[in-house]
This record gives C-alpha cells, structure tokens and sequence, in this order.
C-alpha cells in the first residue's frame, strides 16, 4: 500500500460507531473524519487507484424498499472498490408481497453471511429498527422523509473543497424542506461544523420551527441570494407529498428556480448545487447547472468517495 494510503490501513481508533444512521447524532470531530477519509480516497481514485482492497472478504447487501439508481449503484461501486462482495436486493421481487416483515427479510438475507446492509426505506426509523435487530453494520440510505448522511455528506464535502472551509459560510437550502432527508442531513452536518443555514421555498413547504434550532427560515429566494455563499436547490418531492403544494410548477419555477438573472444577483464565487437527478427548468435552469458556478457533477464523483469512507469505518475494524 502506498504511503497515501497507509492512513487507511486501521480505521481510526476515534471512530467507535459500527452503524451510520444519520449526521444528527454524530459529532463534528466525527463528520470531519469522514469527510477526512473521503479525501484520501479521492485522491487515490483520481490518481487511477481503482481498487483499493480494505474490505476484501466483506459482504454488502443493498436493501433498498425505494427505487434507486445513483445512490445504490454508488454505494454498490464503492463496496467493489474496497475489495467487498455486493448483493442487490429488489423489494419488488421478494417475499414482502407474501407478508414478510423487513425484519425477517433482513435477517434471512444477514443469515447467508452478510457484514453491511446499505438500507433504503420509504418508513422514517428502519435503519434504526435494523440496527436494534441484526448483527451486521447499516449504513442508512435515506429512510423516508428523515435522513440521507451520505448525501449530506458529499454535499458538506463538495463545499469544503469549492469554498475551502464550512465554517462561517452562508448556505442556503431552497426547495421542498418538508419532505426533503437531504435537506435535514445537510442541516445537521453543516450547523454542527459552524455554517450558517437558511431553508427558503414556499411556506407550504418551509416551517418557521426551523428557527427552534438556529436555522433562518426564508419564503423569497430574492430577498437572500445577496447573502449567500452556497445554494443548494433541493428536488421537489412529488412523490412523497399528498397534495400539491403550489398552484403550478410553472409559479414554483418562477419565485425559485434559479436562472441567469437570479445567477447575476449572487456572490461572484456563488457554489450551485443540487443532488440528482436535477428537474432541468424547475429548481434551476440548464445554463446554471451546467455553468462555471455548478458543482453537480462533481458532488457525484465525491458520493463515491464518501461512501466508501463510510462503509470502510463502520465494517473495517469488525471480524
């Protein structure tokens, strides 16, 4: 191993969590060692590094209730990365249909010798209840409308490599706040390493209780783009909501989405993101997302490095 890996030979003894069930309970000193560790793998990947056998003899389900494609085949690369075996699991073809709890199925797939489930569910509390019930290490993939760590994390990562720091930066999350997981990922993540965070979208979707917890809470992009030193413009989650939250998608794009205009008002060095797949036209134009400001793809390209941080941390030091 070379000396830019060697760091990576034992997982830090700081690190003492066997499960990644969301970045409200970590610690800042504990994000930083991800974010830390992410860093390193990073550099190996773009240093050609394409396998990097920490978990050789490993074995990572991912059981995912929600369709998925970049997340899961993120976290399915960052497992062959590490030398571990994958296994993907599809709701739609297993016995939950028969009646089968997500407990049961859990555990019989963890009987066939199973070291990390990646989980996703559309239940906030599933990779908690998992935790509480199987031996194996879970590393939550976005359970309901609670948490998605790993998408916070790449976020907070992307910004600490754009702007060089978090701490003292102005981030503003716009969009569908209510529904959105990667929303309060990235509050908690980014409160704990000193960033200041404002939640900006319709107040049919925005709750001033955010300010219980020190986040500034805005109904108008226009009034704090000024401001600002990171936008994240969040998906609208259609699919999670019950009734239409605005008139039209045509209003919602009109007082949100962010465009050449709204583009001139910002900061010269504004950071554009948003986690994919990006509705093109609605949270932000074609010629913002892919202009010089946008970190899209690059958040992407981090999300594999994080996840195989993560689930080398929780799986490295475990027999």
């Amino acid at each position: 191993m070379s000396s830019e890996l060697a760091e990576l030979e034992s997982v830090p003894e700081q690190w003492k969590r066997r499960h990644l069930l969301g970045l409200e309970e970590l610690s800042a000193e504990e994000i930083t060692l991800i974010l830390d560790k992410a860093e390193v793998f990073k550099r190996a990947m773009c240093e050609g590094k394409k396998k990097i056998p920490l978990l050789t003899g490993k074995t990572c389900v991912n059981l995912f209730f929600e369709d998925s494609t970049r997340t899961r085949t993120s976290f399915a690369l960052a497992a062959r990365r590490l030398g571990a075996d994958v296994i993907d699991f599809s709701a739609s073809t297993s016995s939950l249909s028969k009646g089968e709890t997500v407990i049961d199925t859990a555990k019989n797939i963890e009987a066939m010798g199973v070291d990390v489930v990646v989980v996703r569910h559309r239940t906030p509390g599933t990779p908690r209840l998992l935790a509480q019930n199987l031996k194996s290490c879970i590393v939550n993939a976005g359970d309901g409308p609670h948490e998605h760590p790993t998408q916070g994390l790449l976020d907070i990562m992307t910004i600490r490599q754009r702007c060089g720091r978090v701490e003292g930066l102005t981030v503003a999350l716009v969009g569908d706040i209510a529904h959105s997981r990667t929303a309060r990922s990235n509050i908690w993540g980014l409160k704990k390493l000193g960033a200041h965070v404002i939640v900006c979208g319709p107040s049919t979707l925005v709750s001033p209780r955010w300010a219980e917890i020190g986040v500034e809470y805005s109904y108008s992009l226009d009034d704090i783009l000024s401001r600002v030193d990171v936008l994240n413009l969040l998906r609208i989650q259609f699919e999670r909501q019950y009734s239409r939250p605005f008139p039209s998608v045509r209003e919602y794009a009109h007082l949100y989405a962010m465009d050449r205009d709204r583009l001139a008002k910002t900061k010269e060095g504004i950071l554009i993101m948003a986690p994919g797949p990006i509705n093109r036209g609605v949270e932000v134009t074609p010629d913002v997302a892919d202009g010089p400001h946008s970190a899209i793809l690059e958040q992407v390209t981090n999300g594999l490095a994080v996840r195989m941080a993560v689930l080398w941390l929780v799986a490295g030091n475990t027999n």
